[in-house]
């Protein structure tokens, strides 16, 4: 898996931080478990979820990180709160999967460029990205 795959990963399967038991009883799979086959399959037929909220999730990351830096703008400070490697490398490696050619590598041009890949990738594999953050 390449580094936007890993951006992905991060961003749209994050694990939800873990409810209290009252309200884990009222999730849909909690229901289907003891629901009769009739609404499990009414849950089956039912729409697919919206698109992920790509600012909310990294929103919430942020703020259990105190912070995440600039990481709207800032492709290093993304990286770094999302765990993943912001060495010169990585980020040629990902200009290499987003098919960035801006600038010389590590160059503010480039990191730019490659911020605003992202955005653009994320939101074409399904996720809710602002236009503040595409453009």
């Amino acid at each position: 898996m390449g580094i936007f795959g890993s951006i992905m990963d991060k961003v749209f399967h994050r694990k939800p931080r873990p409810a209290a038991p009252a309200a884990a009883a009222a999730t849909p799979a909690a229901a289907s478990a003891r629901a009769p086959a009739t609404t499990q399959a009414a849950l089956a037929a039912a729409p697919p979820p919206a698109p992920a909220d790509v600012e909310a999730i990294l929103t919430e990351i942020a703020a259990e990180k105190g912070g995440g830096g600039n990481w709207r703008t800032s492709i290093v400070d993304l990286l770094k709160m999302l765990d993943l490697d912001s060495s010169l490398d990585a980020r040629k490696a990902l200009a290499a999967d987003l098919n960035v050619n801006a600038g010389t590598h590590g160059s503010a041009e480039q990191n730019i460029a490659l911020s605003k890949a992202v955005w653009a990738a994320l939101a074409k594999n399904g996720g809710n990205v602002p236009a503040s953050l595409r453009d």
